[in-house]
């Protein structure tokens, strides 16, 4: 299961941390991997559930970077 899932009590209140941010992008590797291997077997109904771990990862990595930017920007005005 992706290190993201979280329950809603407790979205937006952990601390995000490298270790964190580690782990995301080597679950990202492994998901990809898996995704290529079921493309080529020809298992294309497989890569789906795969690609949507894979977005919501790639889009919760975005949202914390959107968000160190925004900060940084916030720092230096």
């Amino acid at each position: 299961m992706s290190v993201i899932f979280a329950p809603d009590w407790l979205r937006g209140k952990a601390k995000v941390n490298q270790e964190t941010i580690q782990r995301l992008l080597e679950e990202n590797d492994q998901l990809i991997r898996c995704i290529v291997e079921y493309q080529n077997k020809g298992r294309a109904n497989e890569c789906v559930q795969y690609q949507h771990v894979l977005h919501r990862n790639l889009i919760y990595l975005a949202t914390i970077a959107d968000d160190n930017t925004s900060s940084l920007t916030k720092a230096v005005e």
